[in-house]
């Protein structure tokens, strides 16, 4: 199943599974009705701006839209592994960037995001009104990367990694002349959790075993 189809078909999942009809999303969501079902009917490729605005709409992580179809689920025992070749690979049409998801189809409380943001890129993602116990870490592999999360910029050089919950705008930004290459670590997390620096930090390090996941 190529992307284009596996996102048209979670997307239709998704609004069902809510009993939303397109007017409800587009209202929710702020994406016009016509663009909601151009992208159903795998006509339009969303950019990474349309699905978080979606993702927001529907109270779903954005990594939602990449999951297994239903309509796979349960035809044959998920695989715990899960080959280069056979990885899942997204292109932003706005910025370019490059997302591909490591993380075998077992179900599993965490998932594991490569991605590849080209120098000067930028995208923001207005996440604020997501679970604050969805979580992530960017690992940066290659290249330079300036994260703003809420009112806070972070700089990152390869080999840093940094923590952050999925309940304010996180704005990607690539200021380098090379490629950006890293690694999202993605969670939900059950539990109270402290806020420190800006950033959450689990304070109960139970993991939910639920299928929820996000962007990076």
């Amino acid at each position: 199943m190529d992307i284009k189809t596996r996102i048209a078909l979670r997307l239709r999942e998704l609004r069902a599974e809510r009993g939303y009809s397109l007017q409800t999303l587009a209202e929710r969501s702020g994406v016009s009705r016509s663009n909601i079902s151009l992208i159903e009917q795998g006509q339009s490729s969303p950019t990474a701006v349309v699905l978080d605005k979606l993702a927001i709409g529907l109270s779903v992580a954005l990594a939602s839209f990449f999951d297994d179809s239903t309509d796979d689920a349960g035809r044959e025992p998920p695989l715990p592994l899960m080959r280069r070749a056979d990885q899942p690979r997204w292109q932003d049409p706005a910025s370019g960037y490059v997302r591909r998801r490591l993380s075998p189809p077992a179900a599993s409380p965490l998932q594991l995001v490569e991605v590849s943001f080209p120098p000067g890129a930028r995208v923001s993602l207005d996440s604020a009104v997501h679970d604050a116990q969805i979580h992530q870490q960017v690992w940066l592999i290659e290249g330079r990367m300036e994260l703003t999360v809420g009112a806070t910029s972070w700089s990152l050089a390869a080999g840093d990694c940094l923590a952050m919950q999925l309940n304010q705008p996180i704005v990607f930004h690539n200021p380098g002349s090379k490629p950006a290459r890293y690694v999202v670590a993605l969670t939900t997390l059950a539990g109270p959790v402290a806020v420190a620096g800006g950033l959450g930090e689990a304070a109960a390090q139970k993991s939910r075993s639920q299928k929820r996941k996000n962007h990076g």
